[in-house]
């Protein structure tokens, strides 16, 4: 059984940083996409990242180019999200996920093409 489990949320002041970690368990970890999602209160979830499972393709929303930088260490079943310059807007719980559909080409995009989640840790910017 495949699990996913994050940690590294907490509260920060803007322009500080954090680095998420997603440690997944059960599964083939090397064989998979990984994403990041957040969920603000009220919000629907969001996607934030994604990396394929080589490490060598990512993709970002817009909203956090050039501060967020995911990445993944295979031999330790992890994969990141640093985060920089962080934005009171950038307050919400911070989910993983993995796509089950081993070697893909690309990570996915989209909430529903993800198999598996964590249960998210939450992240606060204060003003």
């Amino acid at each position: 059984q495949v699990q996913l489990v994050e940690s590294g949320g907490g509260l920060v002041q803007a322009g500080g940083s954090l680095r998420l970690s997603c440690v997944v368990s059960g599964g083939t970890f090397s064989a998979y996409g990984m994403g990041w999602f957040r969920q603000a209160p009220g919000k629907e979830r969001e996607f934030v990242a994604n990396i394929d499972w080589s490490g060598g393709n990512t993709l970002y929303e817009d909203s956090v180019k050039g501060r967020f930088t995911i990445a993944r260490d295979n031999a330790k079943n992890t994969v990141y999200l640093h985060m920089n310059s962080l934005k009171p807007e950038d307050t919400a719980v911070y989910y993983c996920a993995a796509d089950l559909d081993k070697y893909s080409a690309w990570a996915p995009r989209y909430l529903y093409e993800y198999g598996i989640w964590g249960q998210g840790t939450q992240v606060t910017v204060s003003s």
